[in-house]
């Protein structure tokens, strides 16, 4: 199993960069970063200098999408890191939540999206594609090479994900929710003719490593907001009881009063006080070292290839640094 971290990139940049080398040293694969423009800062700008400080390790978002950028301008932006420091970087995608919320705008349909990988990832490895109309190339990418990672929960996000994405990124570490979306998304790769294992299974959730259970919990109860916000958009387009998304994803979003996006994936978040410590325990790894082996594990078992830490909370050096003596070795003897 791969381990990457995920960050916001607030001010200082240098501090993202120091945790990301920090995580390199610890035995992580993998950095990512939300790139959301008016929330953060520029996450592209960040990954070189990460890139130049750091020697094997991949980055990218967690996620971007269609609507904030123009899809030329996207590949480009990729395809000139990969040419700069060797094809380390990887696209994350989905419809947009924050970034294209707090912007007024609504996000994207899965048509688009759909579009995007494709016209994105040909692009970035040099060949030529579509946009609005044009028939585009990128004459200078030599040997380019970008996967395309995209990010699901319903139904439909998840065929998608399984006719053209290169992998699929759940952001929750709920086993049976787990075992739920990959067969969904291993099943729509096989009726597209693909190979189901071809497809990277990423887990992404927040770690907090330690004994005392409610503080971490309290430090990871924004995580359920935010997912909370995906939730919230499968119930009005396919009910709570429709059968087409698990009551295990859906119920506990009943007492959901709105979501402000100031506070979008940080410890304290005021938005989440529905979500109950079930949640928590379920969606994010809590606890001593031990209890994240063993959860690990059994996402391992699931079909999961990697698990990217959200580091959003008040231990980052510790939980780097525990994953790097105790929980990486252990997932990979």
């Amino acid at each position: 199993m791969d381990f990457g971290l995920v960050l916001q990139t607030d001010p200082p940049a240098s501090r993202v960069i120091s945790l990301m080398k920090r995580a390199e040293r610890n035995g992580f694969t993998h950095g990512w970063t939300f790139d959301s423009a008016v929330l953060w800062q520029e996450p592209f700008v960040v990954y070189s200098q990460i890139l130049a400080n750091t020697t094997s390790l991949k980055v990218g978002p967690m996620v971007t999408n269609p609507g904030t950028r123009t899809w030329e301008v996207t590949a480009s932006t990729f395809a000139t890191l990969n040419d700069m420091y060797g094809n380390r970087t990887v696209c994350g995608i989905g419809r947009g939540d924050s970034a294209m919320r707090v912007a007024g705008r609504k996000p994207n349909t899965l048509a688009r999206l759909g579009e995007a990988i494709e016209v994105i990832r040909d692009l970035a490895e040099g060949r030529e594609a579509e946009v609005d109309g044009q028939r585009l190339r990128l004459p200078w990418v030599r040997d380019g090479k970008l996967p395309v990672w995209m990010a699901a929960y319903g139904p439909k996000a998840l065929a998608l994900t399984g006719r053209k994405a290169d992998g699929f990124i759940l952001q929750l570490a709920d086993p049976f929710l787990t075992e739920w979306m990959v067969k969904a998304v291993r099943n729509a790769a096989a009726e597209a003719g693909r190979d189901p294992d071809s497809v990277t299974i990423c887990v992404a959730a927040p770690a907090y490593v330690g004994d005392d259970l409610a503080h971490a919990r309290e430090q990871c109860r924004w995580f359920g907001g935010m997912v909370g916000n995906h939730v919230a958009d499968l119930v009005s387009r396919y009910g709570d009881h429709s059968g087409m998304v698990p009551e295990a994803l859906t119920e506990y979003i009943k007492g959901r009063e709105g979501y402000d996006y100031s506070h979008h994936g940080r410890a304290g978040n005021p938005s989440t006080d529905f979500v109950p410590d079930e949640i928590v325990d379920r969606f994010c790894l809590l606890g001593p070292p031990e209890a994240h082996i063993e959860k690990l594990r059994a996402l391992r078992d699931l079909g999961v290839d990697q698990f990217a830490v959200y580091d959003m909370h008040d231990a980052q050096e510790t939980t780097i640094d525990a994953y790097g003596a105790e929980i990486i070795p252990a997932l990979r003897d």
